[in-house]
């Protein structure tokens, strides 16, 4: 496929972002302004135009829906090479890496992914053992600060060292609740859903050579919005990325919809003084916007 068929119909900032293939890229786009299709014909454009493997390119975003119309619309593109691809959710690419590795940790490749259910059964169990009272320490309290700590990537042992002298005695119970749930998870082969990205950075944080070969890999990675990413997540691409930095993230610097999970707009206002050479591209022709006032008049 020639670059002119690849860029027809994108506007010139369009363009711009998606011929920009070297180093870091910070492309600003609020809804409708087309970044879906930009990250699609970017992705057309490094195999079809810069010959780059598409196994060395890796896709993330946040919803399964997300990922499969990147799937498809890339696949509409350039035909069945790209499902050598990997585009997938954070939490999928997370799980497809620890089946392969997950043994090094202490789980097999076989691993439960525990349900919110099974989630609950385990933290009850546990209130149990610790003969605490459910109404001082209610399950959905619990899961939250666990969550929460998972998605600042803390382990239970920081995590008790982080409240140590905490004023509330209450947070020190807590970190006795999260060491042994942790436990359960492990005694049962199982993970819940923020281990699959804590247990990721700490597989990588503890064998360099796993990490290296990821990143051989991955030559081009690509995050679809980068401004819902928590510091697991950041930490994650960041790795990743190192060292040859071929980054390219899209994002709204105006909306952080996925703040329950821990999201840290800091992420991609932050990105220019992460990356200091960095290209930056604002997207900021609707045309959804556009469609609706058409539709309406």
């Amino acid at each position: 496929m020639e670059v002119d068929n690849l860029i027809s119909g994108l506007n010139p900032v369009q363009r711009e972002a998606v011929l920009n293939s070297q180093g870091p890229l910070l492309i600003l786009a609020g809804a409708g302004s087309g970044k879906t299709r930009v990250i699609v014909h970017k992705i057309a454009y490094l195999i079809t135009a810069q010959g780059v493997d598409p196994q060395q390119i890796m896709a993330v975003t946040f919803t399964n829906k997300a990922a499969q119309e990147m799937r498809e619309r890339v696949r509409e593109m350039i035909g069945p090479v790209a499902q050598s691809m990997w585009i997938s959710t954070f939490h999928s690419s997370c799980a497809r890496i620890l089946r392969h590795h997950g043994e090094l940790l202490g789980f097999s490749s076989k691993f439960s992914i525990y349900s919110d259910r099974e989630q609950t059964a385990l933290l009850k169990e546990v209130i149990r053992k610790l003969n605490l009272a459910p109404t001082m320490f209610p399950v959905n309290y619990l899961s939250s600060v666990i969550e929460d700590a998972k998605n600042r990537g803390i382990s239970p042992e920081e995590y008790a060292l982080e409240v140590h002298q905490a004023p509330n005695p209450k947070l020190r119970i807590v970190a006795e609740v999260y060491k042994l749930y942790q436990q359960g998870l492990k005694d049962n082969d199982a993970l819940d859903f923020g281990d699959l990205l804590f247990q990721t950075v700490a597989l990588f944080n503890q064998y360099s050579e796993i990490l290296e070969s990821y990143r051989e890999r991955f030559n081009y990675i690509l995050v679809d919005e980068y401004q819902d990413t928590n510091e697991v997540q950041y930490r994650l691409i960041g790795m990743l990325a190192d060292p040859r930095r071929n980054l390219c993230v899209v994002g709204d610097d105006d909306q952080s919809i996925y703040s329950w999970r821990g999201a840290q707009i800091k992420n991609i206002l932050d990105f220019e003084s992460d990356y200091p050479d960095a290209k930056v591209v604002r997207l900021e022709e609707n045309y959804r916007s556009t469609a609706t006032i058409l539709a309406a008049a």
